[in-house]
C-alpha cells in the first residue's frame, strides 16, 4: 500500500512566509547540546549562540529552549546509566541546570548577550494568573534585548520526566509568546516519509501542513539513545503551534548555520505550515491544558450546538461526570465516543453538576439554592477541540488532581 504521505509536495525552492518572521522560537535536542550525552557542550552551545546574535543583529526576537539538564546531571555526578527513579531524575535535573546556565551564559557572553533562565512546569501554563506573568516576563526580556533559555522545571515535576516533552514545552512557549515560528532542531535532517535508518527509499518532506492527517501516523518512535522524544512529539507539537499561526520548521542542528539559513528562506529540512484557524490568547491557554481536573460527557444535541459555533454549554445538555474539579477549573466536554469536543472553565463544581446536569437552567436555584451563571461552561470561557486531532492532541483527562 502507497505511503500517504507521498501525496505530499516534496520539493520547495523558497519559504517567504518564514522570511518574514519577527519572533522566533528555537528548540535544542539533548544530543546537541551534550556531545551525545557526556555533558553540556559549551562549543556546540556558543555556535549557536554565534547564530543567534546574527539574528538578533537582523532585529529578530529569539527564545531558546533547551534540553539537555538530566544528561550534564548524570556527568557531574559521575552516572554512567540514566536513572529510572523519579527522584533520581530529578536530582541530576537539579545538578545538571548549574552547567547549563554556566554554559549558555558563557556562550552568549562572548557576543555580548545576556541570557535569562526560565523554568516552567505544566502548572505555569494551566494556572492563568501564572501564564499571564510567564508571558509578560518573557516579552520584558526579550524587549530588553536578553536571551530566555526556557527548560521544563524537572526538579519539580512529579510525572515522569522525558526529554521529548520539550518539544510540547516549546510549542506552548510559542503559543505564550504568538512567536511567528517554531524551530526543533534535532540530530537528524527532518521529518521523512518513513524511517530513513530502515528504509534507503525514504523521502525528506520539505513542505506539509501541521494538520496533514498522516503526520503523526509517518512519524516514527524515539529517535536517538539521548533524547526520548521522536518524530511523533514535533508533529504534535507543530500542530499545536500552528493554533496560534506559528509555522514550525525541524531541521538538523548539525548543518552548517541552520539558523541563519533557516531564517533566509533556505529549504533546509521540513517546513510545516500554520493553515488552521487562529485561536485567541484565551482560547489558546483554555487548549494548552495537558491535563485537567475531569470532564463532562454531554449529548448530542449539545455536541451539535457547541460546533454549530458561539453557543455556550448548559447544564441541560450534561449527561454524565468525570473527576473532581472546582468552579474556574478547566474542564473538557466529552462526545458519546468519549472524543473531546471542547473544554472550557465550569461555572459549577463537580458535586454541584452532578446535581444540576440535565436539568434547564431555570432549575438550579431550585436544586442548589443559588444560580452562579445559567451556562455551565459561558461560550467566551469556551474553546472548541472536536479538530484536536487534526490541530493539536487532545490532553489527557484525569479524575484527580
Amino acid at each position: 500500500m502507497p505511503n500517504p504521505m507521498y501525496a505530499l509536495p516534496i520539493m520547495q525552492t523558497s519559504r517567504p512566509e518564514i522570511q518574514a518572521a519577527r519572533r522566533w522560537v528555537v528548540k535544542l535536542g539533548s544530543s546537541l547540546v551534550t556531545n551525545q550525552g557526556r555533558g553540556v557542550d559549551l562549543e556546540a552551545v556558543t555556535a549557536f549562540a554565534s547564530q543567534v546574535a546574527d539574528l538578533r543583529a537582523q532585529g529578530h526576537q529569539v527564545v531558546m529552549v533547551s534540553s539537555g539538564a538530566i544528561a550534564e546531571g548524570m556527568k557531574r555526578l559521575g552516572w554512567g546509566r540514566r536513572p529510572h527513579e523519579i527522584h533520581d531524575l530529578q536530582a541530576a535535573a537539579a545538578v545538571g541546570q548549574m552547567g547549563l546556565a554556566q554554559a549558555y551564559d558563557a556562550g552568549f557572553s562572548r557576543f555580548a548577550l545576556q541570557t535569562a533562565q526560565i523554568l516552567l512546569t505544566h502548572e505555569d501554563i494551566a494556572d492563568r494568573r501564572r501564564y499571564l506573568n510567564a508571558r509578560s516576563t518573557l516579552r520584558t526580556l526579550l524587549d530588553l534585548g536578553v536571551v530566555p533559555i526556557v527548560n521544563e522545571n524537572d526538579t519539580v515535576v512529579t510525572d515522569e520526566i522525558k526529554l521529548g516533552d520539550n518539544d510540547t514545552l516549546a510549542a506552548l512557549v510559542t503559543n505564550l509568546l504568538e512567536a511567528d515560528v517554531l524551530v526543533i532542531l534535532t540530530d537528524q535532517a527532518g521529518l521523512f516519509s518513513s524511517d530513513p535508518r530502515k528504509d534507503p527509499s525514504a523521502k525528506l518532506i520539505e513542505r506539509a501542513s501541521a494538520s496533514h492527517a498522516s503526520l503523526v501516523q509517518m512519524a516514527g518512535g524515539a529517535g536517538s539513545m539521548i533524547g526520548t522524544g521522536g518524530m511523533a512529539t514535533k508533529v504534535r507539537a507543530a500542530r499545536r503551534a500552528a493554533a496560534s499561526g506559528a509555522h514550525t520548521l525541524i531541521a538538523s542542528g548539525l548543518e552548517p548555520k541552520v539558523l541563519l539559513r533557516l531564517v533566509s528562506g533556505e529549504s533546509v529540512g521540513s517546513l510545516l505550515t500554520a493553515d488552521l484557524p487562529v485561536w485567541t490568547a484565551r482560547q489558546q491557554w483554555l487548549a494548552d491544558h495537558l491535563t485537567l481536573r475531569g470532564h463532562v460527557s454531554i449529548d448530542e444535541g449539545a455536541v451539535k450546538v457547541l460546533q454549530s459555533g458561539g453557543k455556550s454549554l448548559l447544564p441541560i445538555g450534561v449527561i454524565d461526570v468525570g473527576g473532581e474539579f472546582e468552579r474556574g477549573d478547566v474542564v473538557a466536554c466529552l462526545a458519546s465516543s468519549g472524543n473531546e469536543v471542547a473544554r472550557g472553565l465550569a461555572n459549577y463544581s463537580s458535586k454541584e453538576i452532578r446535581r444540576i446536569m440535565g436539568q434547564p437552567s431555570s432549575q438550579i436555584e431550585a436544586v442548589l439554592g443559588f444560580v452562579e451563571e445559567p451556562e455551565f461552561i459561558h461560550r467566551d470561557n469556551l474553546v472548541l477541540t472536536s479538530s484536536a486531532e487534526n490541530s493539536s492532541p487532545a490532553s489527557s483527562v484525569s479524575a484527580s488532581e
